[in-house]
């Protein structure tokens, strides 16, 4: 798989070498960086001829990798000079390159995760991640370690993204619990505490918090989640399986 335009001027094209499979099928709700929800969990698949085994070898003994991926549903919205980031409640704007907004130039993004595991099926790798905030189906064209001796920056600042917003508190019905209990028993996958973190973080555009609007909606795997905004917090008030998803 490449990506790039077709035409006679085209000099180099980005590999593909892997393709994530997140519990994200739509942008909505996705945290705004990584490492914000560690039950958001992913799968990257490398795809020939980059899934050979000697290609992962040592990678299992770095607790997390630097993801380098295309915002490939932004690409045909194009890029843009300057954007209006969340942190800024979505007021002011800013230069592209001052911000990490997916409507960048090249479109390019980056990512640091949690490597859970190296697997393999029928040899070909399959790298378990946490902490993602990518997309079902991103095409990753690079995978490095992450290395805390000079990753990690103890004098860096942030300019106006000073740290992470309070959470507002979740609660869940209890036909939604027991949903989630079956769920995690069937799958295995941290469903409650995925809803409970991604919606404490208030995933709402900066917009819609003024607009009245009260009750939203996301998708996380197969599954359908509604919930409800008062003054006190939220309350999660429906859960089921999308149209078409197998029946619990």
């Amino acid at each position: 798989m490449k990506y790039g335009p077709d035409t006679e001027t085209t000099t180099h094209c980005v590999d593909i070498i892997g393709i994530v499979h997140s519990c994200f099928p739509e942008k909505f709700a996705i945290p705004r960086q990584p490492g914000m929800v560690a039950a958001a969990t992913a799968t990257l698949e490398l795809l020939p001829p980059f899934n050979r085994e000697e290609m992962v070898r040592g990678l299992e003994a770095f607790s997390h990798l630097w993801i380098h991926f295309l915002f490939h549903h932004s690409i045909a919205e194009g890029w843009r000079p300057t954007v209006r980031p969340p942190w800024l409640g979505g007021r002011q704007r800013v230069g592209v390159f001052a911000c990490r907004s997916p409507h960048r130039p090249n479109h390019l993004g980056l990512s640091a995760v949690r490597l859970e595991a190296v697997r393999f099926v029928n040899h070909a790798p399959m790298l378990d991640l946490s902490g993602v905030d990518l997309l079902d189906g991103t095409p990753v064209i690079d995978i490095k370690p992450y290395l805390p001796y000079s990753d990690s920056i103890a004098t860096a600042t942030g300019g106006y993204a000073t740290g992470a917003s309070p959470g507002i508190p979740v609660e869940l019905e209890p036909q939604c619990r027991s949903f989630c209990r079956k769920y995690e028993q069937l799958t295995g996958r941290r469903l409650e505490q995925l809803i409970c973190d991604l919606i404490g973080l208030d995933p709402r555009p900066a917009s819609q918090r003024t607009q009245g609007k009260a009750e939203f909606g996301m998708r996380l795997w197969d599954v359908n989640i509604r919930w409800r905004i008062a003054s006190e917090g939220c309350t999660v008030v429906a859960v089921d399986y999308c149209p078409g998803g197998k029946q619990a």
